[in-house]
């Protein structure tokens, strides 16, 4: 009996073991376990980011691909890379600080931007990038003729209603050159006798001072 006994013990031990192996292995083919196992079903598409790229979707120093309306990080070696982001700010540039004075251009960055997240939730926080192209020309340079600021050096026209743009000095840009910035100053009391108009620049020294051309 006791022979008989020992050996009863012996196949139900050998059933519940085969039991649990078995769940274990449809519970990892199956894709339903809450651990490590299951986690391969839901990869988010920062996980699987290629190398180089940092936390922060177009940090400083990070590189864009061409366009200003659609755009991708992509590596600076790469060369589809045409401009590196020199400032990054959250919100819009109308509350937020404004862009080192050499800009050529300006992203703005969707809230809802699906390309890249900071922390895998699929969301970018709204903001913006200050864009130095790689490679020249460069309208944020002074005279250039474009950038999202006026700075000392820059030509501008009348644009009509008491309204200046700005323009390229060297008189190959569409308009011609009618005034050029000359000084930048925290009051007009402080501009130049020879100043014929003044230009609004924003910063630290907001009065522009241009004299005719």
């Amino acid at each position: 009996m006791r022979d008989r006994f020992s050996a009863g013990v012996v196949y139900v031990l050998a059933a519940l073991l085969a039991a649990l192996l078995t769940g274990c292995t449809q519970s990892a083919a199956g894709g339903e376990s809450d651990g490590p196992t299951g986690a391969t079903a839901s990869v988010s598409p920062s996980a699987t980011r290629a190398s180089g790229f940092g936390a922060v979707f177009l940090a400083v120093d990070e590189c864009s691909s061409f366009g200003k309306a659609s755009f991708t990080e992509v590596p600076c070696t790469s060369e589809r890379a045409a401009a590196r982001v020199v400032a990054r700010h959250d919100g819009t540039p109308a509350g937020g600080p404004p862009c080192p004075a050499t800009t050529d251009f300006v992203l703005h960055i969707s809230e809802q931007s699906q390309i890249s997240d900071e922390d895998g939730d699929g969301a970018v926080p709204q903001g913006y990038a200050c864009m130095r192209n790689l490679q020249p020309p460069h309208p944020g340079d002074p005279g250039g003729g474009g950038g999202p600021r006026t700075i000392v050096g820059d030509c501008v026209y009348g644009s009509g209603s008491g309204q200046v743009r700005e323009t390229a000095c060297d008189g190959k840009g569409a308009k011609k050159p009618q005034y050029k910035v000359v000084k930048a100053v925290t009051e007009r009391s402080r501009c130049p006798l020879s100043t014929a108009l003044y230009v609004q620049l924003g910063g630290a020294q907001p009065v522009g001072c241009a004299r005719p051309l």
